[in-house]
């Protein structure tokens, strides 16, 4: 299996999660590392932290392409 890291130390959760897209309203179910890099790139994103959210969505590119589009293009 392929390495999903991430260039930063997250916390990471147990379960799987379903994430909404705030501004369309679509859902995907994301294993407990994706979600932590989805809430870490959407708190970036609040603080204006361009290069977290560019960590982030590339990722997310590589690891979750099809998620990627639903939650985070």
């Amino acid at each position: 299996m392929e390495s999903r890291k991430f260039p930063y130390t997250l916390w990471i959760g147990t379960e799987p999660e379903t994430v909404r897209n705030p501004y369309t309203g679509d859902k995907c179910t994301l294993p407990p590392d994706a979600v932590a890099v989805y809430d870490f790139t959407k708190g970036c994103e609040m603080t204006s932290n361009w290069e977290g959210v560019q960590a982030g969505c590339d990722w997310f590119r590589q690891h979750f392409p099809a998620e990627y589009y639903t939650l985070l293009d």
